[in-house]
């Protein structure tokens, strides 16, 4: 697909857009409560750690299950984000509780990341990811019929990634509607605007000819499976256009777009797990269907 002409991005355009580190006040202890929360549910909550779903050492994930509930269940496959580049499962484990207290299953997913990993491959071993959940549905309690993908920032990108994808290309054995469908949070859509982004693109490598192919906002989506997505009020006008586009792109799919005002880059994917917000209750709606 033919790119439009990048507009001139001014030498302060990266820091100023993307740079949620530096855009939102104290970020890092934001963080630090993150993995001190991941850490205090994985002491209280019924887990499954480290479950391989390939080769890789680094392609594992964790499954947070109900306690009293039997019988398969509808599963939360959450995708982190660190653009692409940093973070891991182990930081997100708190977002599991919450729809763990509704009778859905989470996955928290790991993977490899850029530069060791390129994107292509960061991309591929998510397909893996969510093929496997699909594939091992029973000895995992898992209904196939309820298979929910989620994520924040580039684990937006990438929950839109799994969206757009064509699951029989991927592995014949699995159906073109695998996915229930898709919650993602201050995802990113466009990668044309990441490749002069210098902090980012040190890592990412990205050229012109591997935009198109690693933009959802380029594609379409591989299935009728709904769309839930939500940008923070206090974020950047980039990752609102990001969020924008991709809701008028994907209209035929687009059930929700959730406000959040006062959200920062962060506080937006607290609320997704947040009991009463509106942006947890839709994606527990989308789980039980």
């Amino acid at each position: 697909m033919l790119l439009p002409a990048p507009p001139p991005y001014p030498p302060a355009f990266g820091n100023d857009q993307y740079n949620n580190g530096l855009r939102v006040p104290r970020a890092k202890d934001i963080l630090a409560r993150w993995k001190a929360r991941a850490e205090e549910v994985r002491t209280t909550v019924r887990m499954r750690l480290g479950l391989s779903y390939g080769t890789d050492p680094i392609a594992s994930f964790d499954l947070f299950e109900p306690v009293r509930s039997t019988g398969p269940l509808p599963v939360l496959v959450f995708i982190h984000g660190g653009y692409w580049r940093s973070l891991s499962k182990a930081e997100f484990s708190w977002i599991a509780p919450a729809f763990v207290a509704r009778d859905i299953k989470v996955a928290v997913v790991d993977y490899g990341l850029a530069p060791t990993y390129p994107m292509e491959s960061i991309v591929s071993q998510n397909l893996a990811a969510i093929a496997h959940v699909w594939l091992n549905a029973k000895s995992l309690g898992i209904s196939r019929d309820a298979i929910v993908v989620s994520g924040h920032s580039a684990g937006g990108h990438l929950t839109a990634m799994m969206l757009a994808a064509r699951w029989k290309t991927f592995d014949a054995r699995l159906p073109i509607d695998l996915l229930k469908g898709g919650v993602a949070i201050s995802g990113l859509y466009d990668m044309e605007p990441l490749r002069h982004t210098p902090y980012l693109n040190a890592d990412l490598q990205l050229t012109l000819d591997r935009v198109a192919p690693l933009s959802p906002l380029y594609m379409t989506p591989g299935s009728d499976a709904p769309l839930i997505t939500a940008v923070g009020g206090d974020e950047s006008d980039e990752f609102k256009r990001h969020n924008r586009e991709i809701g008028i792109a994907w209209a035929s799919v687009l059930r929700e777009d959730v406000p959040l005002p006062g959200a920062n880059h962060f506080t937006a994917c607290e609320h997704f797990a947040e009991p009463g917000h509106r942006l947890f209750e839709a994606t527990a709606e989308l789980c039980l269907g």
